[in-house]
C-alpha cells in the first residue's frame, strides 16, 4: 500500500467510536463521532495556500482530502458536543513511495499548523509521527477491511518521554442504501 492507496480507501463517511484514556488526569472518556473525508484537488487555494505556507512546491501535493468531523463525549459525566475540520496534504518522500510528510492546517494535539512524517508499513498500517510545540503525537491506522478500521493515538509530552493520552478507535464506513429493488 501506498499514500495514494490509503487515501482512497479512507475517503467516505465513518462512524467512530473511540475509548480515550488521559492518563495525566486519571480520566476515561467515551466518543462517538462521524467523520467525513473527502478529496481535494491539488491546484484548490486552501492545498495551495498551506503547501506555500510551509515553504512546500504545491506540485509534490498528493491526494490531498479535508477532514471534518462531528461527536459527542462524555466529558465530566455530561454529554458533550464538537466539531472540526482540517485540511490534509501528504507530500510523498521522491525516494520511497510508502513515507512522506503530512501537511495539517490544524494539528490533531495542538490546533496549530503542524507537519507529520509519515510512512506505510509492510503490513499496510499508516504511522504518523507529529512534532507539536508542547507535545508529539503518535497514530496508527489499519483496515481490518474496506469497510472497517481501527486507530491508536498515543499523545506524549514534547520530549517523547510520557504518555498523556492514549485512545483506541474503531470506524465503520457508513454505506449508502440503495432504495431501488
Amino acid at each position: 500500500m501506498d499514500i495514494s492507496k490509503f487515501v482512497e480507501l479512507s475517503l467516505g463517511k465513518w462512524r467512530s467510536q473511540r475509548s480515550v484514556h488521559h492518563l495525566a488526569f486519571s480520566h476515561f472518556e467515551e466518543v462517538t463521532s462521524t467523520i467525513e473525508i473527502t478529496p481535494l484537488n491539488k491546484e484548490d487555494n486552501e492545498v495551495i495556500e498551506l503547501c506555500k505556507s510551509h515553504k512546500i512546491d504545491p506540485q509534490m501535493a498528493t491526494h490531498p482530502f479535508r477532514m471534518s468531523w462531528e461527536g459527542e463525549s462524555d466529558w465530566d459525566d455530561q454529554a458533550t458536543t464538537f466539531e472540526g475540520t482540517t485540511i490534509l496534504v501528504p507530500i510523498p518522500d521522491l525516494n520511497n513511495s510508502k513515507a512522506g510528510r503530512l501537511l495539517r492546517d490544524k494539528g490533531y494535539a495542538e490546533t496549530i499548523p503542524s507537519i507529520g512524517k509519515y510512512q506505510i508499513t509492510e503490513d499496510g498500517t499508516f504511522v504518523l509521527l507529529t512534532e507539536y510545540e508542547q507535545a508529539a503525537a503518535e497514530e496508527k491506522i489499519w483496515f481490518v477491511n474496506p469497510n472497517f478500521r481501527l486507530r491508536v493515538s498515543l499523545i506524549k509530552t514534547s520530549l517523547g518521554t510520557g504518555v498523556v493520552t492514549a485512545s483506541f478507535s474503531s470506524e465503520i464506513r457508513s454505506l449508502s442504501v440503495n432504495s431501488e429493488t
